[in-house]
């Protein structure tokens, strides 16, 4: 069975096709957020800060850390930010972390400060990454999400993207590193621009997963890239993909409605065993009232017992 290991100075997890679905928290990213990127120039962390204790309350598995704060400020020297970032994060919380950059030396730089066993983000099938990345992967023994494009783009073609993804397992396998410790990115194409990108990524997650064998990890919010209400997109992907074979994603773990589909995919997949995550995360959830917010029962799982045996009792009366 494929197991990735990843470990933060104190705790480790495992991703694999018998593991509950990994969560890498996704916000710790100035990608796309102008207000968040000057605050990271500025050198104030307190929304990263708040962001991570966020994400962990909410049950993120990981946290995926950027500090490409280019759309900025494109002088700005990504890796000492990268650093500062990881230093500040993994002072705050002990699961794992993902180091998330496109420049090698920012992964390099995160790689000597970062504790543990951290997942890399990411490696393309482009030669010069591979020649860049691999070595490093090799050099401080941690896994590596492959993204599957390479020097002609992302192939809208799931054959082409496959080989793309066996080409850099294969390479991986030249410099020692195992099939485990690559955690391959189908790359989920947005549904509203293509109608087939759901069964595409079903089908590579299926031949990923039987064929090399990897674990594998998306962008799941893509999948719902321009549509409305793209979180009733993205809350029923997750079970969809889970049942396929995806393993981890990297989206927002602050997302109840998506939260809780990883949670009743990992009951219904087997991966929560005697359902005690749901149990312990929702005993004590009522269903919204119309127009208001979700509220606990009052006395917990035991007033829950009453009522039900109330309306038993109502039924059979």
């Amino acid at each position: 069975m494929t197991r990735t290991v990843v470990a933060s100075a104190t705790k480790e997890i495992v991703i694999g096709f018998d593991q509950p679905f990994c969560v890498i928290g996704e916000r710790i990213n100035p990608t796309g957020r102008k207000k968040l990127a000057a605050e990271m120039v500025e050198g104030n962390y307190e929304t990263v800060k708040a962001d991570a204790l966020a994400q962990v309350a909410a049950g993120a598995t990981m946290l995926d850390v950027n500090a490409g704060v280019t759309s900025v400020n494109p002088n700005e020297s990504e890796p000492p930010l990268l650093v500062k970032t990881l230093e500040i994060v993994q002072e705050l919380t002990d699961i794992p972390l993902s180091i998330d950059s496109s420049v090698t030396e920012a992964i390099k730089a995160g790689l000597e400060v970062t504790k543990g066993r951290p997942l890399v983000n990411s490696v393309t099938g482009e030669e010069e990454k591979l020649e860049a990345i691999l070595p490093l992967i090799k050099k401080y023994d941690v896994p590596v999400v492959a993204i599957s494009n390479d020097e002609t783009g992302i192939s809208e073609d799931p054959d082409v993207r496959f080989e793309v993804a066996k080409k850099i397992v294969q390479r991986a396998a030249d410099y020692g590193i195992p099939a485990h410790d690559i955690v391959v990115d189908p790359l989920v194409m947005p549904i509203g621009a293509m109608g087939t990108a759901g069964k595409q990524v079903f089908a590579l997650l299926r031949r990923l997963r039987e064929e090399l064998k990897v674990n594998t990890t998306c962008g799941l919010s893509n999948v719902s890239f321009g549509l409305p209400h793209r979180h009733g997109i993205n809350s029923a992907f997750i079970p969809m993909v889970i049942g396929a074979g995806m393993t981890s994603a990297i989206m927002n773990p602050c997302r109840p409605q998506e939260m809780e589909a990883v949670r009743a995919a990992n009951v219904l997949n087997g991966t929560d065993p005697n359902c005690q995550e749901w149990i312990m995360t929702y005993r004590d959830h009522q269903p919204a009232a119309a127009g208001g917010p979700a509220a606990p029962a009052e006395g917990g799982a035991a007033a829950g017992g009453r009522r039900r045996g109330g309306r038993a009792a109502r039924r059979a009366g």
